[in-house]
């Protein structure tokens, strides 16, 4: 018996049971499915690199994948299987645990199967994905790959109440889910909207066009101080903005900074607030507005617009696909993919009216400003489950 964990429903009462892994359940591995191997037809099947890219919630609604190969031979599911991954790239993250509950899926190699005897498949996956997720990432092995076999979780120390009282708390999980799932699908909706009016605004060609070389003031890529010098760093102030910095239309907030004589001593320079920040190096396309005074390193330039180029048009139009893709064309193989700013300066840019810019910015920002709040709630429901999966498990 074991402690009870700190919310709970109030109908129950009984202890949880301590119980190890390979008490409560049989465990097995997959049998091999090569991507190669998967058909438009045939049986339904589970590869052990969907759990990390196809099925996002611990039970597995629907079956994505089908292969026709021979497959007497093969791992077929028993309804309130929970299946692992025997391989990732980090020990954190090879605990994706899934609940298969149909019967005859086959199931692919690297996939740990855990054929549970009485207790709840789902109850069991969302507890290895929360509580016990740190106890199996410290039984992973590897390190470039890390791998997760049976015997290495037989082990594992599982706490269980009563059935009922599992199958409520997976009833509450998977109301959650649901709804996150759904807010996904109001995000990739967003996505696609926003996506759809700006490639139709700039594709339109009723606008006319300069080359971008004359809707800036100034541009150009910034640089990087000798790392190796902690007067360049130490106690900096200067907002230095590196290519995570650019995850969202905005850059609100920096990790990073440099100090005075770190931008003396380098190329950096002072892209003013509101001014488009944009990866021309290695992940070519990232962009960002920035609300505050920023330095930048290599690979990333600043722009500064002319007081008649909107900088959220000039923003929606560097997202385009027909800037994207004119973009690619000018792009230098090396040893660091770049488009360089000489060139950049030839595409060409439409320039509307100030009227017309203002109008078509305003439109595309208050589209983006609801998709941000709906990523927000996203967040905010990821939150919840978290909280959920760290306070109904022992």
């Amino acid at each position: 018996m074991c402690d009870v964990p700190a919310l709970r429903f109030p109908e129950f009462t009984g202890e949880w049971k301590e119980e190890r892994l390979d008490e409560i359940a049989e465990l097995s591995k997959g049998v091999g499915i090569s991507k190669e191997q998967l058909s438009e037809d045939g049986e339904p099947c589970i590869l052990y690199g969907e759990l990390y890219t196809k099925y996002k919630s611990e039970i597995i609604h629907k079956v994505i994948s089908k292969t026709n190969i021979e497959s007497s031979n093969l791992k077929h599911s028993k309804r309130n299987d929970v299946i692992i991954p025997c391989s990732g790239e980090t020990a954190i993250d090879i605990a994706v645990a899934r609940c298969v509950p149909f019967d005859n899926i086959l199931l692919g190699g690297d996939l740990n199967i855990i054929r549970l005897h009485k207790d709840d498949g789902a109850f069991m996956a969302y507890q290895l994905n929360g509580k016990r997720k740190i106890d199996i990432a410290k039984l992973a092995q590897g390190v470039s790959v890390v791998h997760l076999y049976g015997d290495n979780i037989k082990a594992i120390k599982t706490y269980n109440p009563c059935l009922q009282e599992q199958q409520k708390i997976v009833k509450l999980l998977s109301m959650l889910d649901e709804r996150m799932e759904l807010q996904n699908k109001i995000i990739e909706k967003l996505e696609t909207l926003i996506k759809g009016i700006v490639d139709s605004i700039f594709t339109a060609n009723e606008f006319p066009k300069v080359p971008f070389k004359e809707i800036y003031v100034r541009a150009g890529e910034g640089g990087t101080p000798a790392t190796s010098n902690p007067e360049y760093y130490d106690n900096g102030t200067i907002p230095f903005i590196k290519i995570d910095d650019l995850q969202n239309k905005y850059i609100k907030t920096n990790k990073d900074c440099i100090t005075e004589l770190g931008l003396q001593k380098s190329s950096a320079w002072i892209v003013p607030a509101n001014s488009i920040i944009y990866s021309n190096g290695a992940t070519i396309g990232a962009i960002s507005i920035n609300l505050f005074p920023v330095c930048t390193k290599q690979g990333i330039l600043g722009v500064v617009p002319k007081a008649d180029i909107n900088v959220e048009f000039l923003y929606y139009f560097m997202t385009s696909t027909a800037f994207t893709k004119a973009v690619e064309r000018i792009v230098t193989e090396g040893t660091m993919r770049t488009a360089y700013l000489k060139d950049i300066n030839h595409i060409p840019c439409p320039v509307p009216c100030s009227v017309k810019q203002d109008e078509i910015a305003k439109l595309l920002s208050t589209l983006s400003e609801k998709l941000e709040n709906e990523v927000i709630f996203q967040m905010k429901l990821q939150k919840q489950k978290e909280f959920l999966l760290s306070q109904m498990f022992r």
